[in-house]
């Protein structure tokens, strides 16, 4: 599968992550399995990042979208009892703007503590997750300083007022691994068959392989708030984040 595709669906999400609107075709359709279209901007999940919701509008009638289920195609799961339209209707596609946005504000807002926390302190990454607003990042992280939340939330401020570039692009696999340091996770999970990468580059600050959908710069996160700073584990801190308006 190429960086844009996903068995038949071609990914907008991926090309243009400010598209919350489009004209699509069902391409399959079943109460087990899910619906299929030809071109979907839902996000499906992964990386840490969940998938988007929305609504299919189709024939005068809605459809809505309450997650995805990856295989051979990407699946969109519809709300139960909702109605399912036929293989070749014509629809419209709609992501949740809200949600959506959030997810991007805080994804990139983790690439910013990520970031900083590799350049300042040296720690890779050992695991994450996120919700709208919400998130956590786990370091290998042995010693921190008395003042460390702190000092960390003023870091990653800096940076996000810096209003540093968000820029993607895409690199032949090769090109991609011979970046240094391009890999910030403990291990590596780039898929071995995976021949094209996609790269999220916060200009300046952090390069690295990523899959997900993104703000167009820094200051878009707004601020970042470290919540808490747990212990969990002799050499692994876990981060807990809020991202305020």
């Amino acid at each position: 599968m190429g960086v844009s595709e996903h068995g038949r669906t071609h990914r907008l999400d991926l090309i243009d992550p400010t598209l919350r609107e489009w004209e699509c075709t069902v391409l399959h359709s079943s109460p087990d399995e899910g619906i299929v279209l030809d071109r979907s901007a839902f996000y499906p999940g992964g990386g840490g990042q969940p998938p988007d919701h929305g609504t299919l509008l189709w024939q005068g009638t809605q459809t809505r979208i309450v997650g995805t289920r990856k295989g051979d195609d990407l699946y969109l799961l519809p709300a139960e009892g909702d109605p399912l339209p036929p293989v070749g209707t014509a629809v419209t596609g709609a992501v949740e703007d809200g949600r959506r946005t959030m997810l991007m504000r805080t994804h990139s807002g983790l690439h910013v503590l990520c970031g900083v926390v590799f350049r300042d302190f040296g720690a890779l990454v050992t695991g994450g997750n996120m919700e709208p607003g919400e998130a956590r990042m786990d370091f290998n992280l042995p010693e921190v300083p008395p003042d460390f939340k702190i000092k960390l939330e003023e870091l990653v401020n800096t940076e996000v007022t810096a209003d540093r570039a968000v820029a993607v692009k895409v690199l032949p696999r090769d090109d991609a691994l011979a970046l240094p340091d391009i890999i910030r996770t403990q291990s590596n999970l780039i898929p071995a068959d995976e021949q094209e990468i996609r790269i999220v580059d916060i200009v300046g600050l952090d390069v690295q392989a990523d899959g997900g959908t993104h703000v167009a710069s820094t200051r878009q996160i707004g601020r970042i708030q470290v919540v808490k700073v747990e212990s969990k584990g002799k050499a692994n801190r876990r981060v807990r984040v809020r991202i305020a308006d």
